[in-house]
């Protein structure tokens, strides 16, 4: 399957209304790279072209013009069963990643694996100064080393995270939200020394109480920690 073929298909795969309604969640994408494929038909034709033997031959064609490419790539990649091989298509790709939603979509499950193996890409991305790079190392942290890997440096790492960038600072309070709700006594001492900026501290107030995951009477109290 060629990367012609491929982008053929995804216009043969276009829902209009769909991609009207996207646009609206992805400012600053020039409209005439958004094709308009709903994200469970982009997963379903992923697998169709790994299954197709061409994964690598796309993931090897950088950069893409259309937001879907980016979206096909985020998903083929993060089906890439070789550590090694996943760390560098990432690193080649995190360039050309310019929106939240692709970003995030770039979840490789090889990572969760080898997670010590990670950490040093992690603090790489994390200190680029480039702004999808760091939200990827965020939610790297926050996807694996939230749980039983949980150490108080990765969340002092995150804290020290000083960008303008909203999508940096709302992956930041994304990250602390979910903080909240796994590792408390940690993540509330940030709240409660204010060692967050002023929009990241009450966003991450906001999220944690809009989350099933964190008890009403937490929520109570966190209300109370608002700047």
């Amino acid at each position: 399957m060629t990367n012609e073929q491929i982008v053929k298909h995804l216009f043969s795969l276009q829902d209009k209304k769909f991609r009207e309604f996207h646009l609206k969640l992805i400012p600053g994408i020039e409209t005439d790279k958004v094709i308009g494929v709903r994200t469970p038909v982009l997963r379903k034709f992923a697998k169709e072209i790994i299954k197709a033997g061409s994964g690598e031959e796309f993931l090897s064609s950088l950069p893409h013009y259309y937001y879907e490419e980016n979206q096909l790539h985020s998903f083929i990649l993060s089906e890439e069963k070789d550590f090694d091989n996943c760390i560098k298509y990432v690193d080649k790709f995190l360039p050309y990643i310019n929106n939240w939603a692709t970003c995030d979509q770039l979840l490789p499950k090889v990572f969760k694996k080898q997670p010590q193996k990670l950490l040093p890409h992690i603090n790489l991305w994390i200190e680029s100064g480039e702004t999808y790079k760091i939200r990827f190392a965020i939610g790297m942290l926050m996807q694996h080393f939230l749980d039983v890997l949980f150490e108080e440096r990765f969340a002092q790492k995150v804290a020290s995270v000083h960008s303008e960038e909203y999508y940096v600072k709302m992956m930041q309070a994304w990250y602390f939200a979910t903080a909240l709700a796994k590792q408390y006594e940690s993540a509330v001492k940030y709240l409660e020394e204010k060692k967050l900026e002023s929009w990241t501290h009450n966003k991450t107030i906001q999220k944690a109480i809009e989350s099933f995951r964190v008890p009403d009477e937490r929520k109570e109290y966190l209300r109370t920690l608002k700047v």
